[in-house]
């Protein structure tokens, strides 16, 4: 178990905290489960994997990969899934320096953008079109991100895309 640290904090800069959770994603037959790792502040979907079974390894491989494109944030935010509390991942949280935050028990609001990313990715991708394979549902879902990361204006963003937000509030570089 760790503490929520979010609580009664401002959260204005990329790269400041990230949070990640896991939905499931209807398909023709069956389904398959999304993983996806946001950036708190430009709601910026990092990355995402898709896996057919609830284990560890494809949340690993996606935050893995936000780590190495986009640098460590301070704060890593999820629930307390198994996933989340398993020694494999909190272990790699720590050893790149990353603050872990949980949401209370049942607190879905403590985790609010991404719950927001899955009625989005949801209701205007998903249930629109019944995949019929694996393939097909990450076709679809890659083709969702990069439109709702590039081309979905954010009203809590002031009208901006995630990218257009995220990329122009960098923080500087230190000069030597």
């Amino acid at each position: 178990m760790y503490p929520y640290l979010l609580r009664d904090m401002t959260i204005e800069r990329p790269g400041h905290v990230w949070c990640a959770d896991i939905t499931y994603i209807p398909m023709k037959r069956g389904f398959v489960y999304l993983f996806a790792v946001m950036d708190w502040a430009s709601r910026r979907v990092l990355s995402w994997q898709l896996s057919n079974t609830l284990t560890t390894d494809f949340c690993l491989e996606a935050v893995q990969q936000a780590i190495d494109r986009h640098g460590a944030p301070e704060i890593f935010n999820t629930d307390q899934g198994s996933q989340f509390t398993s020694t494999d991942f909190t272990d790699l949280l720590k050893g790149n320096g990353i603050a872990i935050s949980m949401d209370g028990k049942g607190c879905w609001r403590d985790n609010v953008f991404v719950e927001r990313l899955w009625k989005s990715i949801k209701y205007e991708e998903v249930y629109l079109h019944a995949y019929e394979t694996v393939s097909a549902a990450r076709s679809g879902i890659g083709r969702y991100l990069e439109f709702y990361n590039s081309r979905r204006p954010h009203s809590a963003l002031d009208g901006q895309t995630p990218d257009a937000f995220y990329f122009s509030n960098q923080p500087m570089p230190q000069a030597a």
